[in-house]
């Protein structure tokens, strides 16, 4: 097993050339600095002052669509996602979980860090609220693009990405990853 203190460096490391691509965004950055530093275990769910989570920006293999989920629990359509669960390797959380809540195979993390989001996330049962501190991959299917629905959805939809950037109703941590993929994608 992988030291945390070598865990904690390489995602400081991630969080940094983060912040030099986007500087505008080094408030949020530093957010996920103070937690990664945090001598609390960041990586699970218990820890209720706010623990990391990984996601995907799921593109098709022609990066016109992205694989949206109708959340069971949060009633919103949103990106796949989930907790670490004590996995410290956020890429690999958002890929296991993009695999889970779509039934893709042959699914592909690209590059680094694509996008931070510090999120409240209400009670629920007994669960209090709490922080998610959500770091995002874009994963690419390589394969066939047929989803299923997991118990995790109340429905999965494939939606084109650029007309997301006139959509007023679109979640704003999703309209802020498709202004950036477009940005770099047009």
């Amino acid at each position: 097993m992988t030291s945390p203190f070598i865990d904690r460096a390489s995602l400081v490391a991630d969080l940094e050339r983060y912040a030099a691509v986007w500087p505008m965004e080094a408030d949020v950055v530093a957010q996920f600095l103070a937690l990664a530093a945090d001598p609390a275990d960041p990586y699970v769910r218990e820890r209720l002052d706010g623990h990391f989570t990984g996601s995907a920006w799921l593109v098709n293999a022609a990066g016109t669509h992205l694989l949206m989920t109708h959340h069971r629990k949060l009633d919103r359509w949103l990106q796949l996602g989930g907790h670490a669960d004590g996995d410290r390797d956020l890429a690999a959380v958002a890929l296991k979980e993009a695999e889970e809540e779509s039934g893709l195979t042959d699914l592909v993390v690209e590059g680094a860090i694509f996008d931070l989001d510090r999120h409240w996330i209400p009670e629920r049962n007994d669960v209090p609220g709490h922080w998610h501190y959500d770091v995002r991959y874009v994963v690419r299917a390589t394969g066939s693009e047929d989803f299923a629905i997991s118990d995790e959805s109340h429905a999965l939809a494939w939606r084109e990405i650029a007309p997301m950037l006139d959509d007023p109703p679109t979640d704003p941590s999703i309209l802020r990853m498709a202004v950036k993929w477009v940005s770099k994608h047009a």
